[in-house]
């Protein structure tokens, strides 16, 4: 599962999918942003990952997604950032892997305390629940950026070696209805790293 930042979720399902593996997404998050950018997709160009809207499902989502769990290979779970909201806390019942999505300033750091308490207290319920940190909208050579990837060292919970860096290409992509595959040379180094965040994601899932 994972909460949104860049719509982690939707390029990571829809590379799963044009990888072959058969994924669904599962739009959790009553903003539906993952519904309306899969149906903004051209009819010639469908969004390569199947989406399904659960948001209603509130604090009941893991027991909507387990009579799926047959049906995909991945499943992907696109939540909404509050954790006051019963839907992360439901939807980590189920996960696997927590993707944490962080915007390398103090404000995203505090924010996502609240998350990493709530995985550790989930984790007496779902032993098997893996976490990690993803770095989005990363500029590398910015001091504030340096300065948190630093601090994260410490924050408890391991991040994945790939980071987002902030690229026009994922904003983009919501144009087409698809992830940033669909800008070919024109997102190349986008596309670079979002195969890269899935090789690691099936790495870890896979272990």
């Amino acid at each position: 599962m994972s909460l949104p930042r860049d719509r982690l979720p939707i390029q990571l399902a829809g590379t799963l999918s044009r990888r072959g593996i058969k994924s669904l997404i599962v739009d959790a998050d009553p903003q539906g942003t993952a519904t309306r950018w899969a149906s903004s997709a051209p009819d010639a160009t469908p969004f390569p990952a199947a989406v399904l809207g659960l948001s209603a499902a509130g604090d009941k989502v893991h027991r909507e997604i387990a009579k799926f769990k047959d049906d995909y290979e991945m499943i992907i779970i696109d939540c909404p950032p509050s954790v006051d909201s019963p839907i992360p806390k439901s939807a980590l019942l189920i996960a696997d892997l927590a993707l944490i999505p962080l915007i390398p300033s103090p404000l995203d750091l505090w924010s996502s305390v609240g998350i990493k308490k709530l995985i550790e207290e989930i984790r007496s319920l779902n032993e098997g629940l893996q976490a990690r940190l993803v770095i989005t909208q990363l500029e590398p050579r910015t001091m504030l950026s340096r300065d948190v990837l630093d601090i994260l060292q410490d924050f408890g919970l391991p991040r994945l070696h790939t980071a987002l860096c902030h690229r026009t290409a994922y904003r983009q992509a919501a144009v087409f209805g698809g992830t940033v595959h669909n800008l070919r040379n024109k997102a190349t180094q986008a596309i670079q790293e979002v195969e890269a965040l899935t090789d690691e994601v099936l790495q870890i899932i896979r272990t």
